[in-house]
């Protein structure tokens, strides 16, 4: 136990209101904590709550996936909690929350936009460091995160390639046979603006997938990822791979 007085700081405990986080049992101190950027104070910050909330967000995620989605596949599952615990998910709640007034950072990194978004994901880290601690578990966890992860589970679930076809044909492949999709990507027209510049085709196995067109390397690769994410997930739910 700390000496952290009680009641804690008016502004602290509009923090808690204004982020919708539970009460019973919260470790003020450690909470007052995750909203110090290192910038702000090299000696306590939130950086170690931010190193524990990422294995807390990765355990709240799995259990909340699981009981929501109870006949959803392994792969399935793989890819939608590496899409809910990425920086991206975690910089758009934070948004949504309103968390940014809350944190004390540098005048300096405050400028820095491009390092915002990192800023905001570990500090929802930190704060899910907190509620674990608080209980030593994740009763005070699942109630403030889970509401913000079932809308963005449920469009994944809707159109799991849609949101990063490569990375979801990648955890696809992986997960059931642990081998990369390989992409043999060429330019394909040199006429000033052609909107479709590339042409890519992914294989696995030495079996092609599927063909994307895209002006970059990366949208050609995603747009074929996109057509073999499909074909993989009708192989993998016929009664025989043509892979094992």
């Amino acid at each position: 136990m700390t000496d952290y007085p009680f009641p804690p700081p008016a502004a602290l405990r509009q923090c808690v209101t204004h982020l919708g986080i539970a009460e019973s049992a919260l470790r003020w101190e450690l909470l007052d904590q995750a909203l110090i950027h290192s910038s702000y104070s090299s000696e306590r910050n939130n950086e170690r709550l931010e190193f524990l909330g990422d294995s807390v967000l990765r355990l709240a995620t799995a259990e909340f996936l699981m009981e929501k989605y109870p006949d959803a596949s392994v792969g399935d599952l793989t890819m939608m909690r590496s899409h809910l615990v990425s920086d991206q998910t975690l910089t758009r709640i934070a948004e949504q929350l309103g968390l940014e007034q809350f944190l004390h950072v540098s005048s300096a990194a405050a400028g820095d936009q491009a390092a915002r978004p990192k800023r905001l994901a570990d500090a929802m880290e930190a704060i899910l460091a907190v509620l674990y601690l608080s209980k030593g578990d994740l009763q005070l966890v699942h109630p403030w995160l889970d509401p913000h992860l079932e809308p963005l589970a449920r469009k994944l679930m809707q159109n799991p390639a849609g949101h990063n076809p490569k990375t979801a044909l990648q955890e696809l492949t992986q997960k059931q046979y642990k081998v990369l999709p390989e992409y043999r990507t060429a330019e394909i027209s040199m006429v000033h603006g052609d909107p479709e510049r590339f042409r890519s085709e992914v294989w696995f196995r030495d079996r092609h997938l599927g063909t994307g067109v895209g002006a970059s390397r990366k949208a050609a690769e995603q747009a074929a990822a996109s057509e073999g994410y499909r074909v993989m997930q009708a192989m993998s739910s016929s009664t025989s791979s043509p892979f094992s």
